[in-house]
């Protein structure tokens, strides 16, 4: 498992009801972000010698990440139920979500509701 931080326009990112982002809405500021690219898809080479492939309409990578391919490391962003959710962000990446939130008129909102502000740090509870 993980802990996933949301880009959400909901009260709550898991309200069955409220605003969503919308996925064209979504391709779209991916599209226009230099730093950003949608490959509707993520792929993990895995210790085993398989490969891990999940397939998502949405599905964005942060190029720009300092941390890409080391490690295995990517910033992967994907597009589910109206929400961007990333898995186990840190903090650059909380900064880029907050950025592509206020682009968005969204929130980022971790898994038990607390609020990320500009610094990637939580800001509200």
């Amino acid at each position: 498992m993980g802990y996933d931080v949301h880009i959400t326009r909901k009260e709550n990112w898991f309200d069955e009801s409220g605003p969503q982002i919308d996925i064209e809405e979504w391709k779209a500021l991916v599209e226009s972000d230099s730093s950003m690219r949608l490959d509707g898809f993520a792929s993990v080479d895995l210790k085993n010698g398989a490969t891990l492939r999940v397939e998502s309409e949405g599905l964005a990578v942060w190029v720009a990440y300092e941390k890409s391919g080391v490690g295995g490391n990517m910033a992967w962003f994907d597009f589910r139920k109206g929400n961007v959710v990333v898995k186990n962000p840190d903090g650059a990446i909380l900064r880029k979500m907050w950025q592509l939130a206020q682009e968005l008129g969204a929130k980022v909102q971790g898994d038990e509701c607390e609020l990320y502000g500009a610094d990637g740090n939580v800001a509200a509870w």
